[in-house]
């Protein structure tokens, strides 16, 4: 008996780095997963390796910003495995700049991706789960949503605080449904996007940074995978409301 035997679970983000790792481990415990993301060709990936595994996947392409397409993406996931009761919000991008240096197309497109997103898909999986009275859902947020590190990360930190927020209020709103409503806000994890674009000294120095938490190293994504199927359980069943930090103490040192 896996701890999700019989759920229906919806992750963003799902094609690579923690979202991959979230679909995958939901499934070997038990869960049918649709695995949502931008890429296609990340998304078949994913399903190929929950297909092994013996459980139902479906792969739908989206964008988390567009209601129309979120909106479809419910509809979908009900049509073919008739309930929803895991929704993990794990769509986010990233774009370093100053405030005033910051082109506002670059705010934006976090924004959207990263908060409306969340907000858009709580919103139209709030409904079906509202109409069962029972849900789970968990937002993936950041220890950048709690203080900032750096200069140059003001839009991020905003999304992401947001998201935190977001979570708070929504578990005000849905608790009296049976929906909890958790969040996990991850610190240095390395993934594919996160190498995607940078030089070998610039992930150099990330690593040798991410190795001054007390920890003493870098996180990996089956790590937050692993504190999601906590909260996305009967394990965590008096848990709403709260953000867990998964950082390796790194909070901690900066606080």
């Amino acid at each position: 008996m896996g701890k999700l035997d019989r759920k229906v679970a919806i992750v963003t983000g799902g094609g690579t780095g923690i979202g991959r790792s979230i679909a995958l481990t939901f499934a070997k415990e038990g869960a049918d997963v649709v695995v949502c993301s931008r890429t296609p060709s990340t998304l078949k990936e994913v399903v190929n390796e929950i297909d092994t595994l013996g459980k139902r996947a479906l792969a739908i392409p989206i964008n988390v910003y567009v209601k129309e397409q979120v909106q479809n993406m419910v509809k979908q996931t009900i049509r073919e495995f008739g309930q929803i009761d895991i929704l993990v919000n794990n769509a986010g991008i990233g774009r370093n700049g100053l405030i005033v240096d910051m082109p506002e197309e670059d705010w934006d497109a976090v924004i959207d991706t990263d908060l409306k997103g969340t907000f858009l898909c709580m919103q139209a999986v709030g409904r079906h789960m509202i109409e069962r009275k029972q849900g789970n859902i968990i937002n993936i947020s950041s220890i950048m949503g709690i203080r900032c590190a750096r200069p140059g990360m003001a839009v991020y930190c905003a999304a992401k605080a947001g998201i935190e927020l977001l979570t708070k209020a929504a578990t005000m709103e849905f608790t009296p449904y049976g929906i909890r409503v958790n969040c996990i806000a991850p610190g240095n994890i390395e993934t594919p996007s996160y190498r995607k674009g940078r030089t070998q000294a610039e992930i150099e120095q990330w690593l040798t940074s991410a190795r001054s938490a007390p920890i003493g190293r870098v996180g990996e994504s089956q790590e937050i995978a692993n504190v999601a199927l906590f909260l996305a359980s009967e394990s965590s069943s008096f848990i709403c409301g709260e953000c867990i930090v998964v950082d390796g103490g790194i909070n901690v040192k900066m606080a």
